[in-house]
């Protein structure tokens, strides 16, 4: 899917006239709106009405339980373009497809690369370390807690500024 994002999973079929269950893979479920379409697999769909208090979804053609539950199990992509277009965000916040692949800085030193994102409790970046530092017996890969650990993002130049990240990869050295 090229650079599609998966940003829901279309779940089982809900009552008699094609309304579906929808598993968010995103932070922003207020992108499902009506008239806003979506790909999936080799079709696109069409939001006719959402309940995204009861994560229900009703495309467009789809009238019957029957229609419904040849959709189930469908991803639900969204480009980065389409995403920035229909997600406003607030200060400090970053769609995760932005942060993939900055670079992590402490103190002006380059410490590696992100990865991916995991979540847990709380969001953790993923770094690929350094080079330099893997010469230096530093672990290959790291974990930052986001909200604890960056200090500053800087997407424009694919940098993220950290605290105490040093100090993680000493502790794994």
């Amino acid at each position: 899917m090229n650079n599609k994002i998966p940003i829901a999973k279309i779940g089982k079929s809900h009552g008699l006239k094609g309304w579906q269950k929808l598993h968010f893979l995103t932070d922003f479920p207020e992108q499902f709106k009506p008239g806003r379409e979506f790909s999936s697999d080799k079709i696109n769909l069409t939001v006719e009405k959402i309940d995204i208090k009861r994560n229900l979804v009703k495309f467009k053609g789809i009238e019957s339980i029957d229609d419904a539950k040849k959709l189930t199990n469908r991803m639900l992509y969204a480009t980065p373009e389409e995403t920035r277009k229909n997600v406003k965000l607030k200060k400090g916040e970053y769609f995760w497809f932005d942060i993939i692949g900055c670079d992590v800085f402490e103190d002006d030193k380059l410490l590696g690369r992100v990865k991916e994102i995991e979540r847990a409790d709380v969001d953790y970046l993923v770094i690929n370390t350094d080079e330099n530092l893997i010469n230096e017996n530093y672990p290959k890969r790291f974990l930052i807690n986001f909200k604890r650990n960056v200090k500053d993002v800087d997407i424009e130049n694919k940098k993220i500024t950290a605290t105490g990240a040093v100090d993680i990869l000493e502790s794994l050295k």
